[in-house]
């Protein structure tokens, strides 16, 4: 259906217009929507201590357990890395990987609050898309989990950990864990669209967290691990993260390896996404 203008000319169809308008709308849903969740996580002290701490009480206690191991040992045995290499440095950025695990629970708790208080009802009576609420949980979880970055490099300075890499090389390896922690937001809230049950993200989270970690080679080099482990650890986009920070933070490279496994991150995320919007657009209610 079509409109005419004053002379009598076609205007532009009406439902292309209306399509337009609905678009609009729907981008300024989804800032408003990522504004309210960025919002609610700085003004809860409580979120923000969770998410800086525990990846400091990993480099703290268990890399400080092991840097005890002499050197020669570390690098003979165990790490597989240039002379020299400490521990802390190479579990640094394993840490800052396995750190963007844990933040999509947060979003799936954020989501079934709004539920359980109503916001979400209120929300999906306006014309405000599942899929837009969906994707606005699931960056505003990934964006949280980069509060933890800088105070997780200057904790790593302090335990003497020379940081190595270009600007540009940092912009790779920043963008790498934005891809993870997008990808693992995503899956978290697929997975609790349909819950309202403040168990479910933890017991979601205990579930795949500790195997992801593990088997990734954030901690240890997946050279040593069984041939089962390192099956999972070779799709484990968790593992290719810690890799790709590590040549970066740790040698100070970038390498054709480097950029599959910043492309590998980007699928993750990608397909994360897209799966997620389906599951949120046919599975995500209010109560």
């Amino acid at each position: 259906m079509s409109t005419q203008n004053a002379t009598g000319g076609l205007a532009f169809p009406v439902e292309s217009v209306e399509r337009t308008e609905l678009r609009g709308g729907q981008f300024q849903a989804f800032y408003g929507l990522l504004a309210r969740e960025l919002i609610k996580t700085f003004r809860n002290p409580f979120v923000i201590v969770i998410t800086l701490v525990q990846p400091f009480m990993w480099l703290a206690f268990f890399g400080g357990l092991l840097s005890q191991l002499p050197t020669g040992e570390l690098d003979t045995f165990l790490l597989h890395a240039p002379p020299g290499t400490s521990y802390l440095s190479f579990l640094l950025p394993g840490v800052l990987s396995t750190g963007m695990l844990s933040i999509g629970m947060f979003g799936s708790m954020s989501t079934i609050q709004d539920k359980r208080f109503g916001f979400m009802k209120r929300i999906l009576i306006t014309p405000t898309s599942k899929a837009t609420v969906y994707l606005a949980k699931a960056i505003g979880s990934a964006v949280r989990g980069l509060v933890q970055i800088p105070v997780m490099l200057v904790a790593g300075i302090a335990f003497g950990v020379h940081l190595q890499g270009t600007p540009l090389m940092w912009a790779a390896w920043i963008l790498g864990l934005v891809f993870l922690g997008t990808g693992f937001s995503a899956f978290f809230l697929a997975v609790t669209a349909s819950s309202t049950d403040w168990q479910t993200p933890g017991v979601v989270s205990n579930f795949i967290t500790m195997p992801l970690m593990f088997a990734s080679g954030a901690m240890f080099p997946s050279s040593i691990y069984p041939g089962w482990m390192k099956d999972i650890a070779a799709v484990n986009p968790v593992g290719y993260s810690a890799q790709l920070s590590r040549s970066v933070l740790t040698y100070g490279q970038f390498t054709g390896s480097d950029l599959t496994y910043l492309g590998y991150l980007a699928l993750f995320a990608f397909v994360m996404i897209l799966a997620g919007t389906v599951v949120a657009a046919k599975y995500l209610k209010a109560e």
